[in-house]
């Protein structure tokens, strides 16, 4: 039986991985430009986010190849911070931006960068293997509104919904 239940987990962790139906990942991607800090805008609830604030990325350079991920937030119910360590690596070449990223051993989930500031990398939206996840991301912790304005128009015309989001708030404090 537990072959068979591995057997069966085995086959879906390939979609975990994915792209959404009608969603394509940046071409042209230095991941060299991507590292370093991004600051959580928007996002799509999900229960290991829920309630956190201040949130942020930290990308940087792993000996294997592939990138170190650093989560961050603060839950100002509980007073704490939080932080989720992970690991990611290229789906399929370097200049595509699809990602897997692993929190939990060998299971990983889709980080799809499917909006780019290509010129200044100031800003990207991201999506999971399916449109139930979801996140604006920039390298300040605020961002010009006409241009968030126009980011959720993108992602909307892309069918996430972005009536859903969660607008993330950032305060000067200290970790």
């Amino acid at each position: 039986m537990f072959k068979k239940c591995f057997a069966f987990i085995m086959l879906l962790l390939p979609g975990c991985v994915g792209v959404p139906e009608g969603i394509i990942p940046v071409t042209g991607f230095d991941i060299n430009r991507y590292l370093g800090r991004w600051y959580e805008i928007a996002r799509l609830d999900h229960s290991f986010e829920r309630g956190l604030e201040n949130v942020s990325a930290d990308y940087s350079l792993r000996d294997d190849g592939g990138i170190d991920v650093v989560n961050r937030g603060y839950n100002p119910d509980g007073k704490e911070w939080k932080e989720a360590k992970g690991k990611a690596y290229f789906v399929k070449d370097s200049s595509a931006g699809q990602l897997k990223v692993s929190f939990f051993g060998p299971f990983y989930g889709g980080y799809n960068i499917i909006a780019l500031d290509q010129a200044g990398y100031s800003y990207s939206i991201v999506c999971g293997p399916d449109k139930s996840y979801l996140w604006i991301l920039s390298r300040t912790p605020e961002m010009n509104p006409l241009l968030l304005s126009e980011l959720v128009s993108q992602a909307k015309g892309l069918g996430f919904e972005t009536d859903k989001l969660i607008y993330v708030k950032h305060e000067q404090m200290q970790n």
